[in-house]
């Protein structure tokens, strides 16, 4: 949404058939959306991978139709994003204005830089995050399980998975959670 902030103060409109071959006069600002687009797409190394990963691998674990359902979704967002990016960046540079678009400003890839490092910092090791979290996640399965009458039977006491690996290991062999849960 910052990056779309910064198109729309340089060219004043959001509508991607008014914007067309940027990359061509903001070839930096064009590499840090792709870096952006691709986290938000979910490629393995960067942030937005380690979230779709341990969403649709825990809703696979216990409904298998929604995971699909969520698969479909990420799919059809790649699709549309790809799209976006290719309309937007590459082509003509149509109206005129597109091709006088300037760059990042130094002040803006400032503001960016920290982000574009965390995108692939928590992308490589998401560990720091996933403790972070892993605190609150517990208490509202609490919660849930306190709430919703037949929850706690259904799902016995749900014990935190430690890695990564906890939660793979469902998906192999037993179809239980880790702590033998459906």
């Amino acid at each position: 949404f910052l990056l779309v902030g910064m198109i729309y103060e340089r060219r004043h409109t959001r509508l991607i058939s008014e914007l067309s071959g940027l990359q061509r006069s903001a070839p930096l600002m064009a590499a840090v959306f792709t870096l952006v687009m691709m986290s938000s797409l979910g490629l393995p190394g960067l942030n937005g991978f380690v979230g779709e990963f341990l969403v649709l691998l825990g809703t696979f674990v216990t409904h298998r139709w929604y995971a699909v359902v969520a698969a479909v979704g990420v799919i059809l967002a790649a699709l549309y994003l790809l799209w976006g990016y290719q309309r937007v960046f590459h082509g003509p540079a149509e109206p005129p204005e597109n091709a006088e678009v300037q760059d990042l400003r130094l002040r803006e890839g400032l503001a960016l830089a920290p982000l574009v490092g965390l995108i692939v910092f928590l992308g490589v090791y998401p560990k720091p995050m996933l403790e972070r979290i892993e605190p609150s996640v517990n208490a509202l399965i609490q919660h849930v399980g306190d709430a919703v009458p037949g929850f706690a039977e259904k799902q016995g006491p749900v014990p935190p998975a430690k890695t990564v690996e906890d939660l793979a290991t469902v998906s192999e062999g037993s179809g239980t959670a880790p702590g033998g849960h459906e």
